[in-house]
């Protein structure tokens, strides 16, 4: 008897629900009505900005490709230097190299500093050795000099080359590496 009001209750549930369902014509109407009613708006596109040639100076500029430029640094004399700039690096090119002088200077890293005396000595490591390093040393391909040592960072200045082939000078600081935790 249980299970036979369970079968009416769900028939009954069934029917009402059967008898309350619309067929949508209402919403079909209310949709074809909003889209008769929405027309895309499209904003009109700006005229590109008029465009203005910028003229060309070449004579304000240094030529790479200059021939006097070229014949300086080929055929210039073995005693002279050819420009100002090959007289900063004539003097680092004359002198004997250090052991630090063969290692890049990104591969040098300082893990320590030591007072020695009066004298600031900076620990550097380079190749899995540790070296002692002072003022007036070189390290790095550069020509790289130390300028001065602190407790947290080693000071040098290099000699590179620029963009167009002339020699200069540039600082380069190699800093305490803190051991990772």
């Amino acid at each position: 008897m249980h299970t036979l009001s369970k079968w009416i209750g769900a028939a009954l549930a069934v029917s009402l629900l059967t008898a309350c369902t619309d067929e949508g014509d209402d919403l079909q109407q209310w949709m074809q009505q909003e889209q008769a009613s929405t027309r895309p708006s499209v904003k009109p596109i700006t005229a590109p900005k008029e465009f203005v040639p910028q003229g060309y100076v070449a004579s304000t500029t240094l030529d790479p490709f200059s021939k006097e430029r070229l014949a300086a640094l080929l055929g210039g004399s073995a005693n002279a230097p050819a420009t100002i700039s090959d007289a900063l690096v004539a003097p680092e090119r004359a002198r004997r190299k250090e052991q630090l002088e063969s290692f890049p200077l990104d591969t040098i890293s300082m893990v320590g500093f030591l007072k020695k005396g009066n004298q600031d000595v900076a620990l550097v490591k380079a190749d899995s050795l540790i070296y002692q390093v002072s003022k007036g040393m070189y390290m790095g391909q550069n020509y790289g000099k130390i300028k001065s040592i602190s407790e947290s960072a080693v000071t040098l200045r290099e000699i590179v080359q620029d963009g167009v082939g002339e020699w200069i000078e540039r600082d380069a600081v190699l800093e305490l590496q803190e051991a990772k935790k």
